[in-house]
C-alpha cells in the first residue's frame, strides 16, 4: 500500500516510521510520474514491510517539495532513520527503480 503524504501526516508516515521509507514525489499532469504509477504500486506491494512506500503530490504539498529539493519530477527520495540517505530524479523502468531501492536503503 502507498501512502499519501500531507503537511498533517508527514511526521508520523516519514519521520516516526521504523522501516525505510522510499518516497515518490510527483505531480499528476506530469507524464513519466503518470508512467511510473503502476509500477510503483507493483514495488510497494511486493516489498511491502521491508520498505514503506510512501507519494507526495508537488501540488498538494509544495512546502514538502522545497523541504526535500525538489527541482524536477518524479523525484524518489530515499529515507532511513528520518535521514535522506539518497535522491534519483527521472523515469525507471521497475527492475531499475527496485536496484535503486535496495542500492540507498540496503
Amino acid at each position: 500500500m502507498v501512502v499519501t503524504i500531507t503537511k498533517q501526516n508527514s511526521d508520523q508516515e516519514i519521520a516516526q516510521s521504523t522501516i525505510p521509507v522510499v518516497l515518490k514525489i510527483y505531480a499528476s499532469w506530469c507524464g513519466p510520474c503518470q508512467q511510473m504509477a503502476p509500477l510503483y504500486d507493483e514495488l510497494a506491494k511486493e516489498l511491502a514491510g521491508t520498505y514503506k512506500f510512501a507519494q507526495l503530490n508537488v501540488d498538494d504539498a509544495r512546502e514538502l517539495s522545497i523541504q526535500y529539493g525538489v527541482t524536477s519530477i518524479p523525484t524518489f527520495v530515499f529515507i532511513k532513520n528520518n535521514e535522506v540517505v539518497g535522491k534519483e530524479v527521472g523515469y525507471m523502468g521497475k527492475e531499475e527503480l527496485k536496484a535503486v531501492i535496495e542500492e540507498h536503503l540496503k
